[in-house]
């Protein structure tokens, strides 16, 4: 993506900076199916290595591969306890299951939806937040202008970055992050590996 790092380095000297210790943007994508969204409700709150454990074992006990609604619905409700699920978390993936199941959520839709769009039809399943719709239109639909303003990864870098006395709220990250449209994706990235965090996705 070297057209967003240029774009970033010289639109704004603070991510010139980060940009030119990071090197390349290479943001790892996945396919924007059930699978994915599965994979981000489980590392909603736990740090990657966590979460990639708990996914992996998931992915083994589910037994089909991409995963689907009916492979995840066969397991009950202990066996994905048993995994490392919360009960929360169980509870969110199986009506993720079912709304998709049912046509309720439709991921062969959402290539073709504005991003504010994919936001309002993604959310109406429990458990999947604005956070969440974030890293699904990053990771997986490869839009290249979204700000994840929920992101505490993101918020601290940003804090840090730009000698911030407290965490930007929503706005303040709008308004430093306006110079950086229309790649506002890659910021992120960059943002996050400011921090060296390797577990946002």
């Amino acid at each position: 993506m070297p057209k967003a790092a240029l774009h970033l380095k010289q639109a704004d000297p603070v991510m010139a900076a980060i940009v030119e210790r990071a090197g390349a943007c290479k943001i790892a994508y996945r396919e924007p199916v059930f699978e994915t969204l599965v994979r981000s409700i489980v590392y909603q709150q736990l740090n990657g290595r966590a979460a990639l454990a708990i996914f992996t074992r998931l992915a083994a006990a589910v037994q089909a591969s991409p995963m689907t609604p009916e492979a995840v619905l066969k397991l009950r409700p202990q066996k994905m306890r048993t995994l490392g699920l919360s009960q929360r978390k169980t509870l969110y993936i199986r009506e993720l299951a079912r709304m998709t199941r049912s046509g309720e959520i439709q991921f062969e839709q959402l290539p073709d939806l504005p991003d504010a769009e994919i936001v309002e039809h993604l959310t109406r399943v429990k458990g999947v937040g604005v956070w969440t719709v974030h890293m699904f239109l990053i990771f997986a639909l490869r839009r290249p202008d979204v700000l994840p303003v929920g992101d505490l990864g993101v918020r601290m870098a940003m804090k840090k970055a730009y000698a911030l006395e407290e965490l930007p709220k929503p706005a303040e990250m709008e308004k430093l992050a306006a110079p950086w449209r229309p790649y506002r994706s890659a910021a992120s990235w960059y943002l996050w590996r400011s921090l060296e965090n390797q577990g946002a996705m």
